[in-house]
C-alpha cells in the first residue's frame, strides 16, 4: 500500500478560501477554508446541522459561494456541476443517486460522458472515433467494476443490488470522470460493520490509484482510521483541524459531540438557522442534481442509440 503524501511535500489539489453560504440572512458556511493535498484523505466532520453538505455543495458547484473562491489546482472552479466534473472533482451523494432502471454497467457509462469528445453527429455516422471512444468506456467501466467488487454484476439493474453494493457503484460511476479529487458524502451510512470495513479498504485503494478523497461521515471510527487530516464543522464555522490524535484530544470537538456549550461556541437560535438554512437549500440541490442527471442519460442514449 502506497503511503500518503504529507502536506509538506504534495501539492494542493483543492483549496477552499473563506467559503461563505448564505440563504437570505441566514449563515450556513461561514469564512471556511480548507485545503486538500495529493494522494490525501480528508475528514469533514461535525454535529447535525453543522453545514458539511453545505460546503460540499459549494465545492462542487451546486451552489455558487456568497463569499470566497474554490480552487482546484489553481484554477477557480466555476459554480457549474458539469464543469467541476470536467475540471477533475467527482463526488457522492448522502442518498444514492443511481439510475435504477440501467444496468450496472450503463450506470458506470454515464459517469464517462464528460471524458468523452464524441456527441451526437459523431454517434449518427458510426464514425471510427465514436467506435474508439466507446470501445474505451466500455474496457475502463468493466475495469471499475473489477476494482469496486461488481465484475459479476455488470448485467445486473441498479435497482437490485444490495444496498452496499449501491454505494459501491455510485463510487465507480464517479470514477469513471477520472477525477482527481472524490467527495463523499457519508458513504458508509447504512452499513453493517462488514460493509464498513470494505469501504475504508476501497477508499485507501483510490487514494493509493492518486486520487485524492474528502469525505464526509458520521461513524468517528472510520474517520479515524482512515483519514490523514480532518476537520470539523460546527456551526458552519471551522472549530479545528489536524491529525485525527489531535482532533480527538480537543476538548471543544469533545463539547460539540455532546451537546456542552465551549466559550465562543454559536447559541441554540444560531444553531436552529443553520438547519434552517441547509432545508432551505436542498430541493434547489436536488433540482440541479436531477438536471444534470437528466443531461447524462440523454447524452449516453444519444451516443450508443442514434436513432
Amino acid at each position: 500500500m502506497t503511503a500518503p503524501a504529507t502536506a509538506t511535500t504534495a501539492a494542493p489539489v483543492l483549496t477552499a478560501t473563506g467559503v461563505t453560504m448564505r440563504f437570505g440572512g441566514l449563515t450556513a458556511v461561514r469564512s471556511v477554508d480548507l485545503t486538500v493535498h495529493e494522494r490525501q484523505i480528508v475528514g469533514l466532520i461535525g454535529p447535525n446541522g453543522a453545514g458539511k453538505t453545505t460546503f460540499f455543495n459549494c465545492l462542487t458547484g451546486l451552489y455558487t459561494p456568497t463569499e470566497g473562491t474554490v480552487t482546484y489546482r489553481d484554477t477557480v472552479l466555476p459554480a457549474k456541476p458539469h464543469l467541476v466534473t470536467q475540471a477533475g472533482i467527482a463526488r457522492t451523494f448522502q442518498n444514492i443517486r443511481l439510475f435504477p432502471s440501467m444496468t450496472v454497467l450503463e450506470n458506470v457509462l454515464v459517469g464517462r460522458h464528460t471524458r468523452t469528445s464524441e456527441g451526437l453527429f459523431s454517434a449518427l455516422l458510426r464514425s471510427p472515433g465514436f467506435h474508439r471512444a466507446e470501445k474505451e468506456s466500455h474496457q475502463r467501466a468493466h475495469e471499475l467494476l473489477e476494482f469496486t467488487g461488481l465484475a459479476g454484476k455488470a448485467d445486473h439493474l441498479a435497482r437490485n443490488l444490495p444496498y452496499g453494493e449501491q454505494r459501491k457503484l455510485e463510487i465507480a460511476r464517479a470514477l469513471a470522470s477520472e477525477p482527481g479529487l472524490l467527495l463523499l458524502d457519508e458513504p458508509t451510512a447504512g452499513m453493517n460493520p462488514q460493509e464498513t470495513r470494505a469501504t475504508e479498504q476501497l477508499v485507501l485503494a483510490i487514494r493509493d490509484q492518486g486520487i485524492a478523497v474528502l469525505v464526509i461521515e458520521h461513524d468517528m471510527r472510520f474517520i479515524f482510521n482512515l483519514c490523514d487530516h480532518v476537520a470539523v464543522l460546527v456551526q458552519g464555522e471551522k472549530l479545528v483541524e489536524g491529525s485525527a490524535q489531535t482532533v480527538q484530544s480537543d476538548e471543544r470537538v469533545i463539547a460539540a459531540y455532546l451537546g456542552t456549550p465551549f466559550e465562543g461556541a454559536p447559541g441554540e437560535e444560531e444553531a436552529a438557522e443553520v438547519e434552517a438554512a441547509e432545508a432551505a437549500g436542498a430541493a434547489e440541490a436536488a433540482e440541479a442534481r436531477a438536471a444534470e442527471a437528466t443531461e447524462a442519460v440523454h447524452t449516453h442514449r444519444e451516443e450508443n442509440d442514434p436513432r
